[in-house]
């Protein structure tokens, strides 16, 4: 008898015959003998109508607002869900984000999970229910106020939820067979992972890999939660997410990942003194944005400085309020904008013990006139912002020249 953790994502319950089929999947593994606690997301496209629906109101809603609209979405599934799990004769009870005991900080749209109380949950797994909970959102400590996770929220309450219970594993269903090598979109012969390192998924995950949402893999590694990625619509294995082995590191290259969604800031001659930078960012950080890549170039002159900063496309409205503010304040020229960048990236716990990877990169980019604006490193991975128009380009030559569709 194993303790596991289910999540569904939005795809996988997007009707009622999909939250039929996942009630199935589920009941078969409660007739193994295994429990099973289940995490679903909202009904795909659901919490897009609703945001819909709150822009068509208000230009701005406020956020408490919105925390409460969208956390419906998971809700109707938890039911649904429950119920078709009863209809095929097993006990089930759905549980909302504040019913399961997830506790989060109150920061409204993107909260971050402070504790899981699971008494209720652990009592009613020992009572016979297949438990339902409703992922992607929580509760305030002084249970006022609900919140919600940020988008894929609902893989960081399944992950959340598996270490609080000390489950054996999180297993999460998707449309995808499991993690690939890179984007099948764009390489057609990308080969499907079989296992990848905590470090490897949480890297590709930030970079602008799709499957896992990037806080849901750190509290994963953290914890030492094994993740299992898989298709809800076959019974293939998927990908394990676990932590790193010596096998890892034969592979010098595990992945590639590009993320379109970014936007590059110039401040352009900024006085070079020493606290320039310090104030710069932190009139950026305490607006909560984040930065990505950073690069200071100094002038010839030795008086002056470009420094260039990446954010998110979703925070470039309020990060050029900031910028230009910060500028002023800092006696710099000018603010420059670039939002037709993208990010491309290759990932793997091999450069660690492999030279010449960062070159061998870069020479095949310039081999096909793709021009690197700004390069980010660390141990096991390497990003590069380019023009947007090369990114599908740049993946497929990147992906031929480590030799990917070999492993």
């Amino acid at each position: 008898m194993a303790l596991i953790v289910h999540k569904y994502g939005g795809t996988s319950v997007a009707n009622v015959d999909r939250v039929k089929a996942v009630a199935g999947r589920v009941v078969n593994a409660a007739r193994r003998g295994d429990k099973i606690v289940v995490i679903v997301s909202a009904m795909s496209g659901e919490t897009d109508k609703l945001i819909d629906f709150a822009h068509q109101i208000s230009s701005q809603p406020n956020e408490r607002e919105m925390d409460l609209l969208l956390s419906s979405g998971e809700r109707v599934t938890s039911a649904l869900t429950a119920l078709a799990i009863e209809a095929l004769g097993f006990k089930a009870r759905s549980l909302t984000g504040r019913q399961a005991g997830i506790i989060t900080d109150t920061v409204h749209t993107k909260a971050r999970i402070a504790r899981i109380s699971c008494d209720r949950i652990l009592e009613a797994l020992d009572e016979g229910y297949i438990i339902v909970v409703a992922g992607f959102q929580g509760i305030t400590e002084d249970g006022t106020e609900v919140t919600t996770l940020g988008r894929g929220g609902s893989d960081l309450s399944a992950v959340a939820v598996a270490a609080a219970i000390n489950a054996d594993r999180c297993e999460i269903y998707t449309d995808v067979e499991g993690v690939y090598r890179t984007d099948p979109n764009i390489v057609a012969e990308a080969q499907k992972i079989d296992k990848i390192s905590f470090e490897e998924m949480l890297e590709l995950a930030s970079l602008g890999a799709k499957v896992l949402q990037t806080r849901s893999v750190e509290f994963a590694m953290k914890n030492n939660m094994p993740i299992i990625v898989r298709s809800s619509f076959s019974d293939n294995p998927g990908t394990l997410v676990t932590k790193e082995d010596k096998d890892m590191e034969d592979v010098i290259v595990s992945g590639i990942a590009y993320d379109k969604n970014q936007a590059r800031f110039t401040i352009v001659h900024v006085p070079d003194k020493p606290g320039i930078a310090a104030q710069l960012f932190n009139a950026v950080a305490s607006s909560d944005i984040i930065v990505d890549m950073i690069v200071q170039n100094i002038s010839s002159d030795g008086k002056s400085a470009d420094i260039s900063f990446t954010v998110q496309t979703s925070d470039t409205k309020k990060a050029l309020e900031v910028s230009e503010r910060a500028a002023r304040e800092l006696g710099a020229k000018k603010v420059d904008v670039n939002e037709d960048i993208s990010k491309v990236s290759i990932v793997g716990v091999g450069m660690k013990a492999h030279s010449g990877v960062a070159s061998k990169m870069f020479q095949t980019l310039a081999h096909h006139n793709i021009n690197i604006m700004m390069i980010s490193t660390s141990e096991i991975k390497i990003s590069c912002v380019i023009d947007a128009t090369f990114t599908e380009l740049a993946v497929r030559v990147l992906h031929d020249a480590f030799d990917l569709a070999k492993h």
